[in-house]
C-alpha cells in the first residue's frame, strides 16, 4: 500500500486534526461519532444505521484482519458511513478469511479514511460536548474553511436518513447463517411463521435470524402502509434498525399505529423507537449516543446481564412510555436508558440494541426465539419469559 494524502478532520466547533488519508479522496461530511468496539469494523462500516456519519474507532489498532465478503451487513454490499477516523492502519493483513485489505476496500467503495490521528483526544471532546457534525477532506486543507462548512452541515436530530437506504421495492429472504463460522444451525420445528419485515435501512444477520427461528420472510420497504402489511395476512410484524431520527421517519409511525393491536410486533434500534412513537410515548437525542459491543444491558425481572452490541444516536423516553402501557424489560447499565420494553395489551415487544451481532457471543439471540414464541401464543413475553428463553438457549449449547 503506497503512502497517503494529508487529510483533516474537523469539527463544527473549531476542532481540527490533520492525519494522513487511507482508502479514498475527497471530501466528506456527516454527524461524527465514536465506536468502543475492539473489532467488528466491516460491521460497522456496512450498518446502513450509520448512514450520514463520519465512525471514529476507540481501539487504536484498524485493519489487521482485513475485509471478507460474509461480513457485510448492507443488503447492497456497500460502505455505508461518510468516512472512517482511525489512529492506527495495520501494515499488515492477517486472516485467513480475508479477501481484501482495508484501504483496498475503501478506496474502491469511495470512502474517505483518516489515520494517525489522536482518535482518543476526539472521543474525549464528542464525550463532553456531544457529537457534532464534522467534515474530512484530501481537498480543503485550510482549517478556517473547513470549521465554517463543518458548522453549516445539517443536523441528523430531525432529518429523514430512512429515505437513503430503504428499498424501493419488497423482496422475499430465505437465507439463514450462511458461514461456517457463525453459529449452529438452530432447530425450530417443522412449522414456520409468516412474518413481514419493515426494512428500514435492515442488517441483513438480522434476517438470517428471523429465518433461523422458523420465520417465512417477506420483507417491505419502509414507505410500505398498514393496509398492505395487513393485506400479505402475517402472522407477526417486524420492524428492523435505520438511521437518523426516528420522529423524522413520519410515514413510518403512521404504517405501525395502524398495526399495533392487529398483529404480534418485534423491533430492534429504530424499529424499537419508532414503536414507541406510534404508541404514543417519546423519544429524544442523547448527547453522544451508544456505539459499540460491550455495552452492559441488565433484564429487569431477573438482574441477569447481557453483553450487547448498539449503534444509536435517539433513545425512548421512560416516563412516556410507561404512561402509554409499557413494561420497562431491560435497562442500560452505562447511563440507565431504555433497552427493551414489552406491551401486554398490544402483544409487542422491542430492544434498543442488536441481538443479532452476537457480541456475548449470543447472550440476547432468545429474542428472536420469544418472537417466535409471541406469535404462538399471540401475548407479549414478560421479562420473566425471556429470561426462560435465554436460559433454555444456554441449556442446549447455543450461549
Amino acid at each position: 500500500m503506497t503512502q497517503r494524502n494529508v487529510c483533516k478532520l474537523a469539527l463544527a466547533d473549531g476542532l481540527v486534526l490533520t492525519g494522513e488519508s487511507f482508502g479514498a479522496t475527497g471530501t466528506s461530511e456527516g454527524e461524527v461519532v465514536f465506536n468502543t468496539g475492539l473489532m467488528g469494523y466491516q460491521e460497522v462500516l456496512t450498518d446502513p444505521s450509520y448512514t450520514g456519519q463520519i465512525v471514529t474507532m476507540t481501539y487504536p489498532l484498524i485493519g489487521n484482519y482485513g475485509v471478507n465478503t460474509e461480513d457485510i451487513e448492507a443488503r447492497n454490499g456497500k460502505v455505508q458511513v461518510r468516512a472512517f477516523v482511525i489512529k492506527e492502519l495495520s501494515p499488515v493483513v492477517s486472516s485467513f478469511r480475508a479477501n481484501s485489505s482495508l484501504h483496498d476496500y475503501l478506496a474502491a467503495e469511495g470512502v474517505i479514511g483518516i489515520c494517525n490521528v489522536d482518535t482518543r483526544a476526539l472521543t474525549k471532546r464528542l464525550r463532553t460536548a456531544g457529537a457534532m457534525s464534522g467534515i474530512i477532506s484530501t481537498e480543503i486543507l485550510d482549517d478556517v474553511e473547513l470549521v465554517k462548512r463543518a458548522a453549516a452541515i445539517e443536523s441528523m436530530a430531525g432529518s429523514d436518513f430512512v429515505k437513503d437506504v430503504r428499498p424501493e421495492a419488497g423482496y422475499d429472504w430465505a437465507e439463514g447463517y450462511n458461514s461456517e463460522f457463525a453459529q449452529a444451525h438452530r432447530a425450530h420445528g417443522e412449522k414456520t411463521y409468516k412474518v413481514v419485515a419493515i426494512d428500514c435501512g435492515a442488517k441483513v444477520n438480522i434476517l438470517r435470524n428471523l429465518v433461523e427461528c422458523g420465520c417465512d420472510l417477506q420483507v417491505v420497504p419502509a414507505t410500505a402502509t398498514a393496509e398492505e402489511i395487513l393485506a400479505m395476512e402475517p402472522d407477526g410484524v417486524f420492524v428492523s434498525n435505520g438511521p437518523g431520527d426516528p420522529s423524522a421517519v413520519e410515514y413510518t409511525v403512521e404504517t405501525l399505529k395502524g398495526l399495533i393491536g392487529k398483529v404480534p410486533m418485534f423491533g430492534i434500534c429504530l424499529g424499537h423507537q419508532m414503536l414507541s412513537l406510534a404508541l404514543g410515548a417519546k423519544t429524544y437525542k442523547l448527547k453522544f449516543g451508544h456505539r459499540g459491543c460491550n455495552h452492559p444491558v441488565r433484564n429487569e425481572a431477573t438482574g441477569k446481564v447481557e453483553i450487547t452490541s448498539q449503534n444509536h444516536g435517539f433513545a425512548v423516553d421512560r416516563e412516556s412510555i410507561e404512561a402509554v402501557g409499557g413494561v420497562i424489560s431491560h435497562i442500560n447499565l452505562n447511563d440507565q436508558t431504555v433497552s427493551g420494553f414489552t406491551h401486554p395489551e398490544k402483544c409487542l415487544f422491542s430492544v434498543q440494541y442488536h441481538p443479532e451481532a452476537s457480541p456475548g457471543p449470543h447472550d440476547a439471540t432468545y429474542l428472536f426465539d420469544c418472537f417466535r414464541t409471541m406469535m404462538e401464543t399471540g401475548n407479549a413475553p414478560t421479562p420473566e419469559d425471556m429470561a426462560t428463553a435465554q436460559d433454555k438457549l444456554a441449556k442446549a449449547g447455543h450461549i
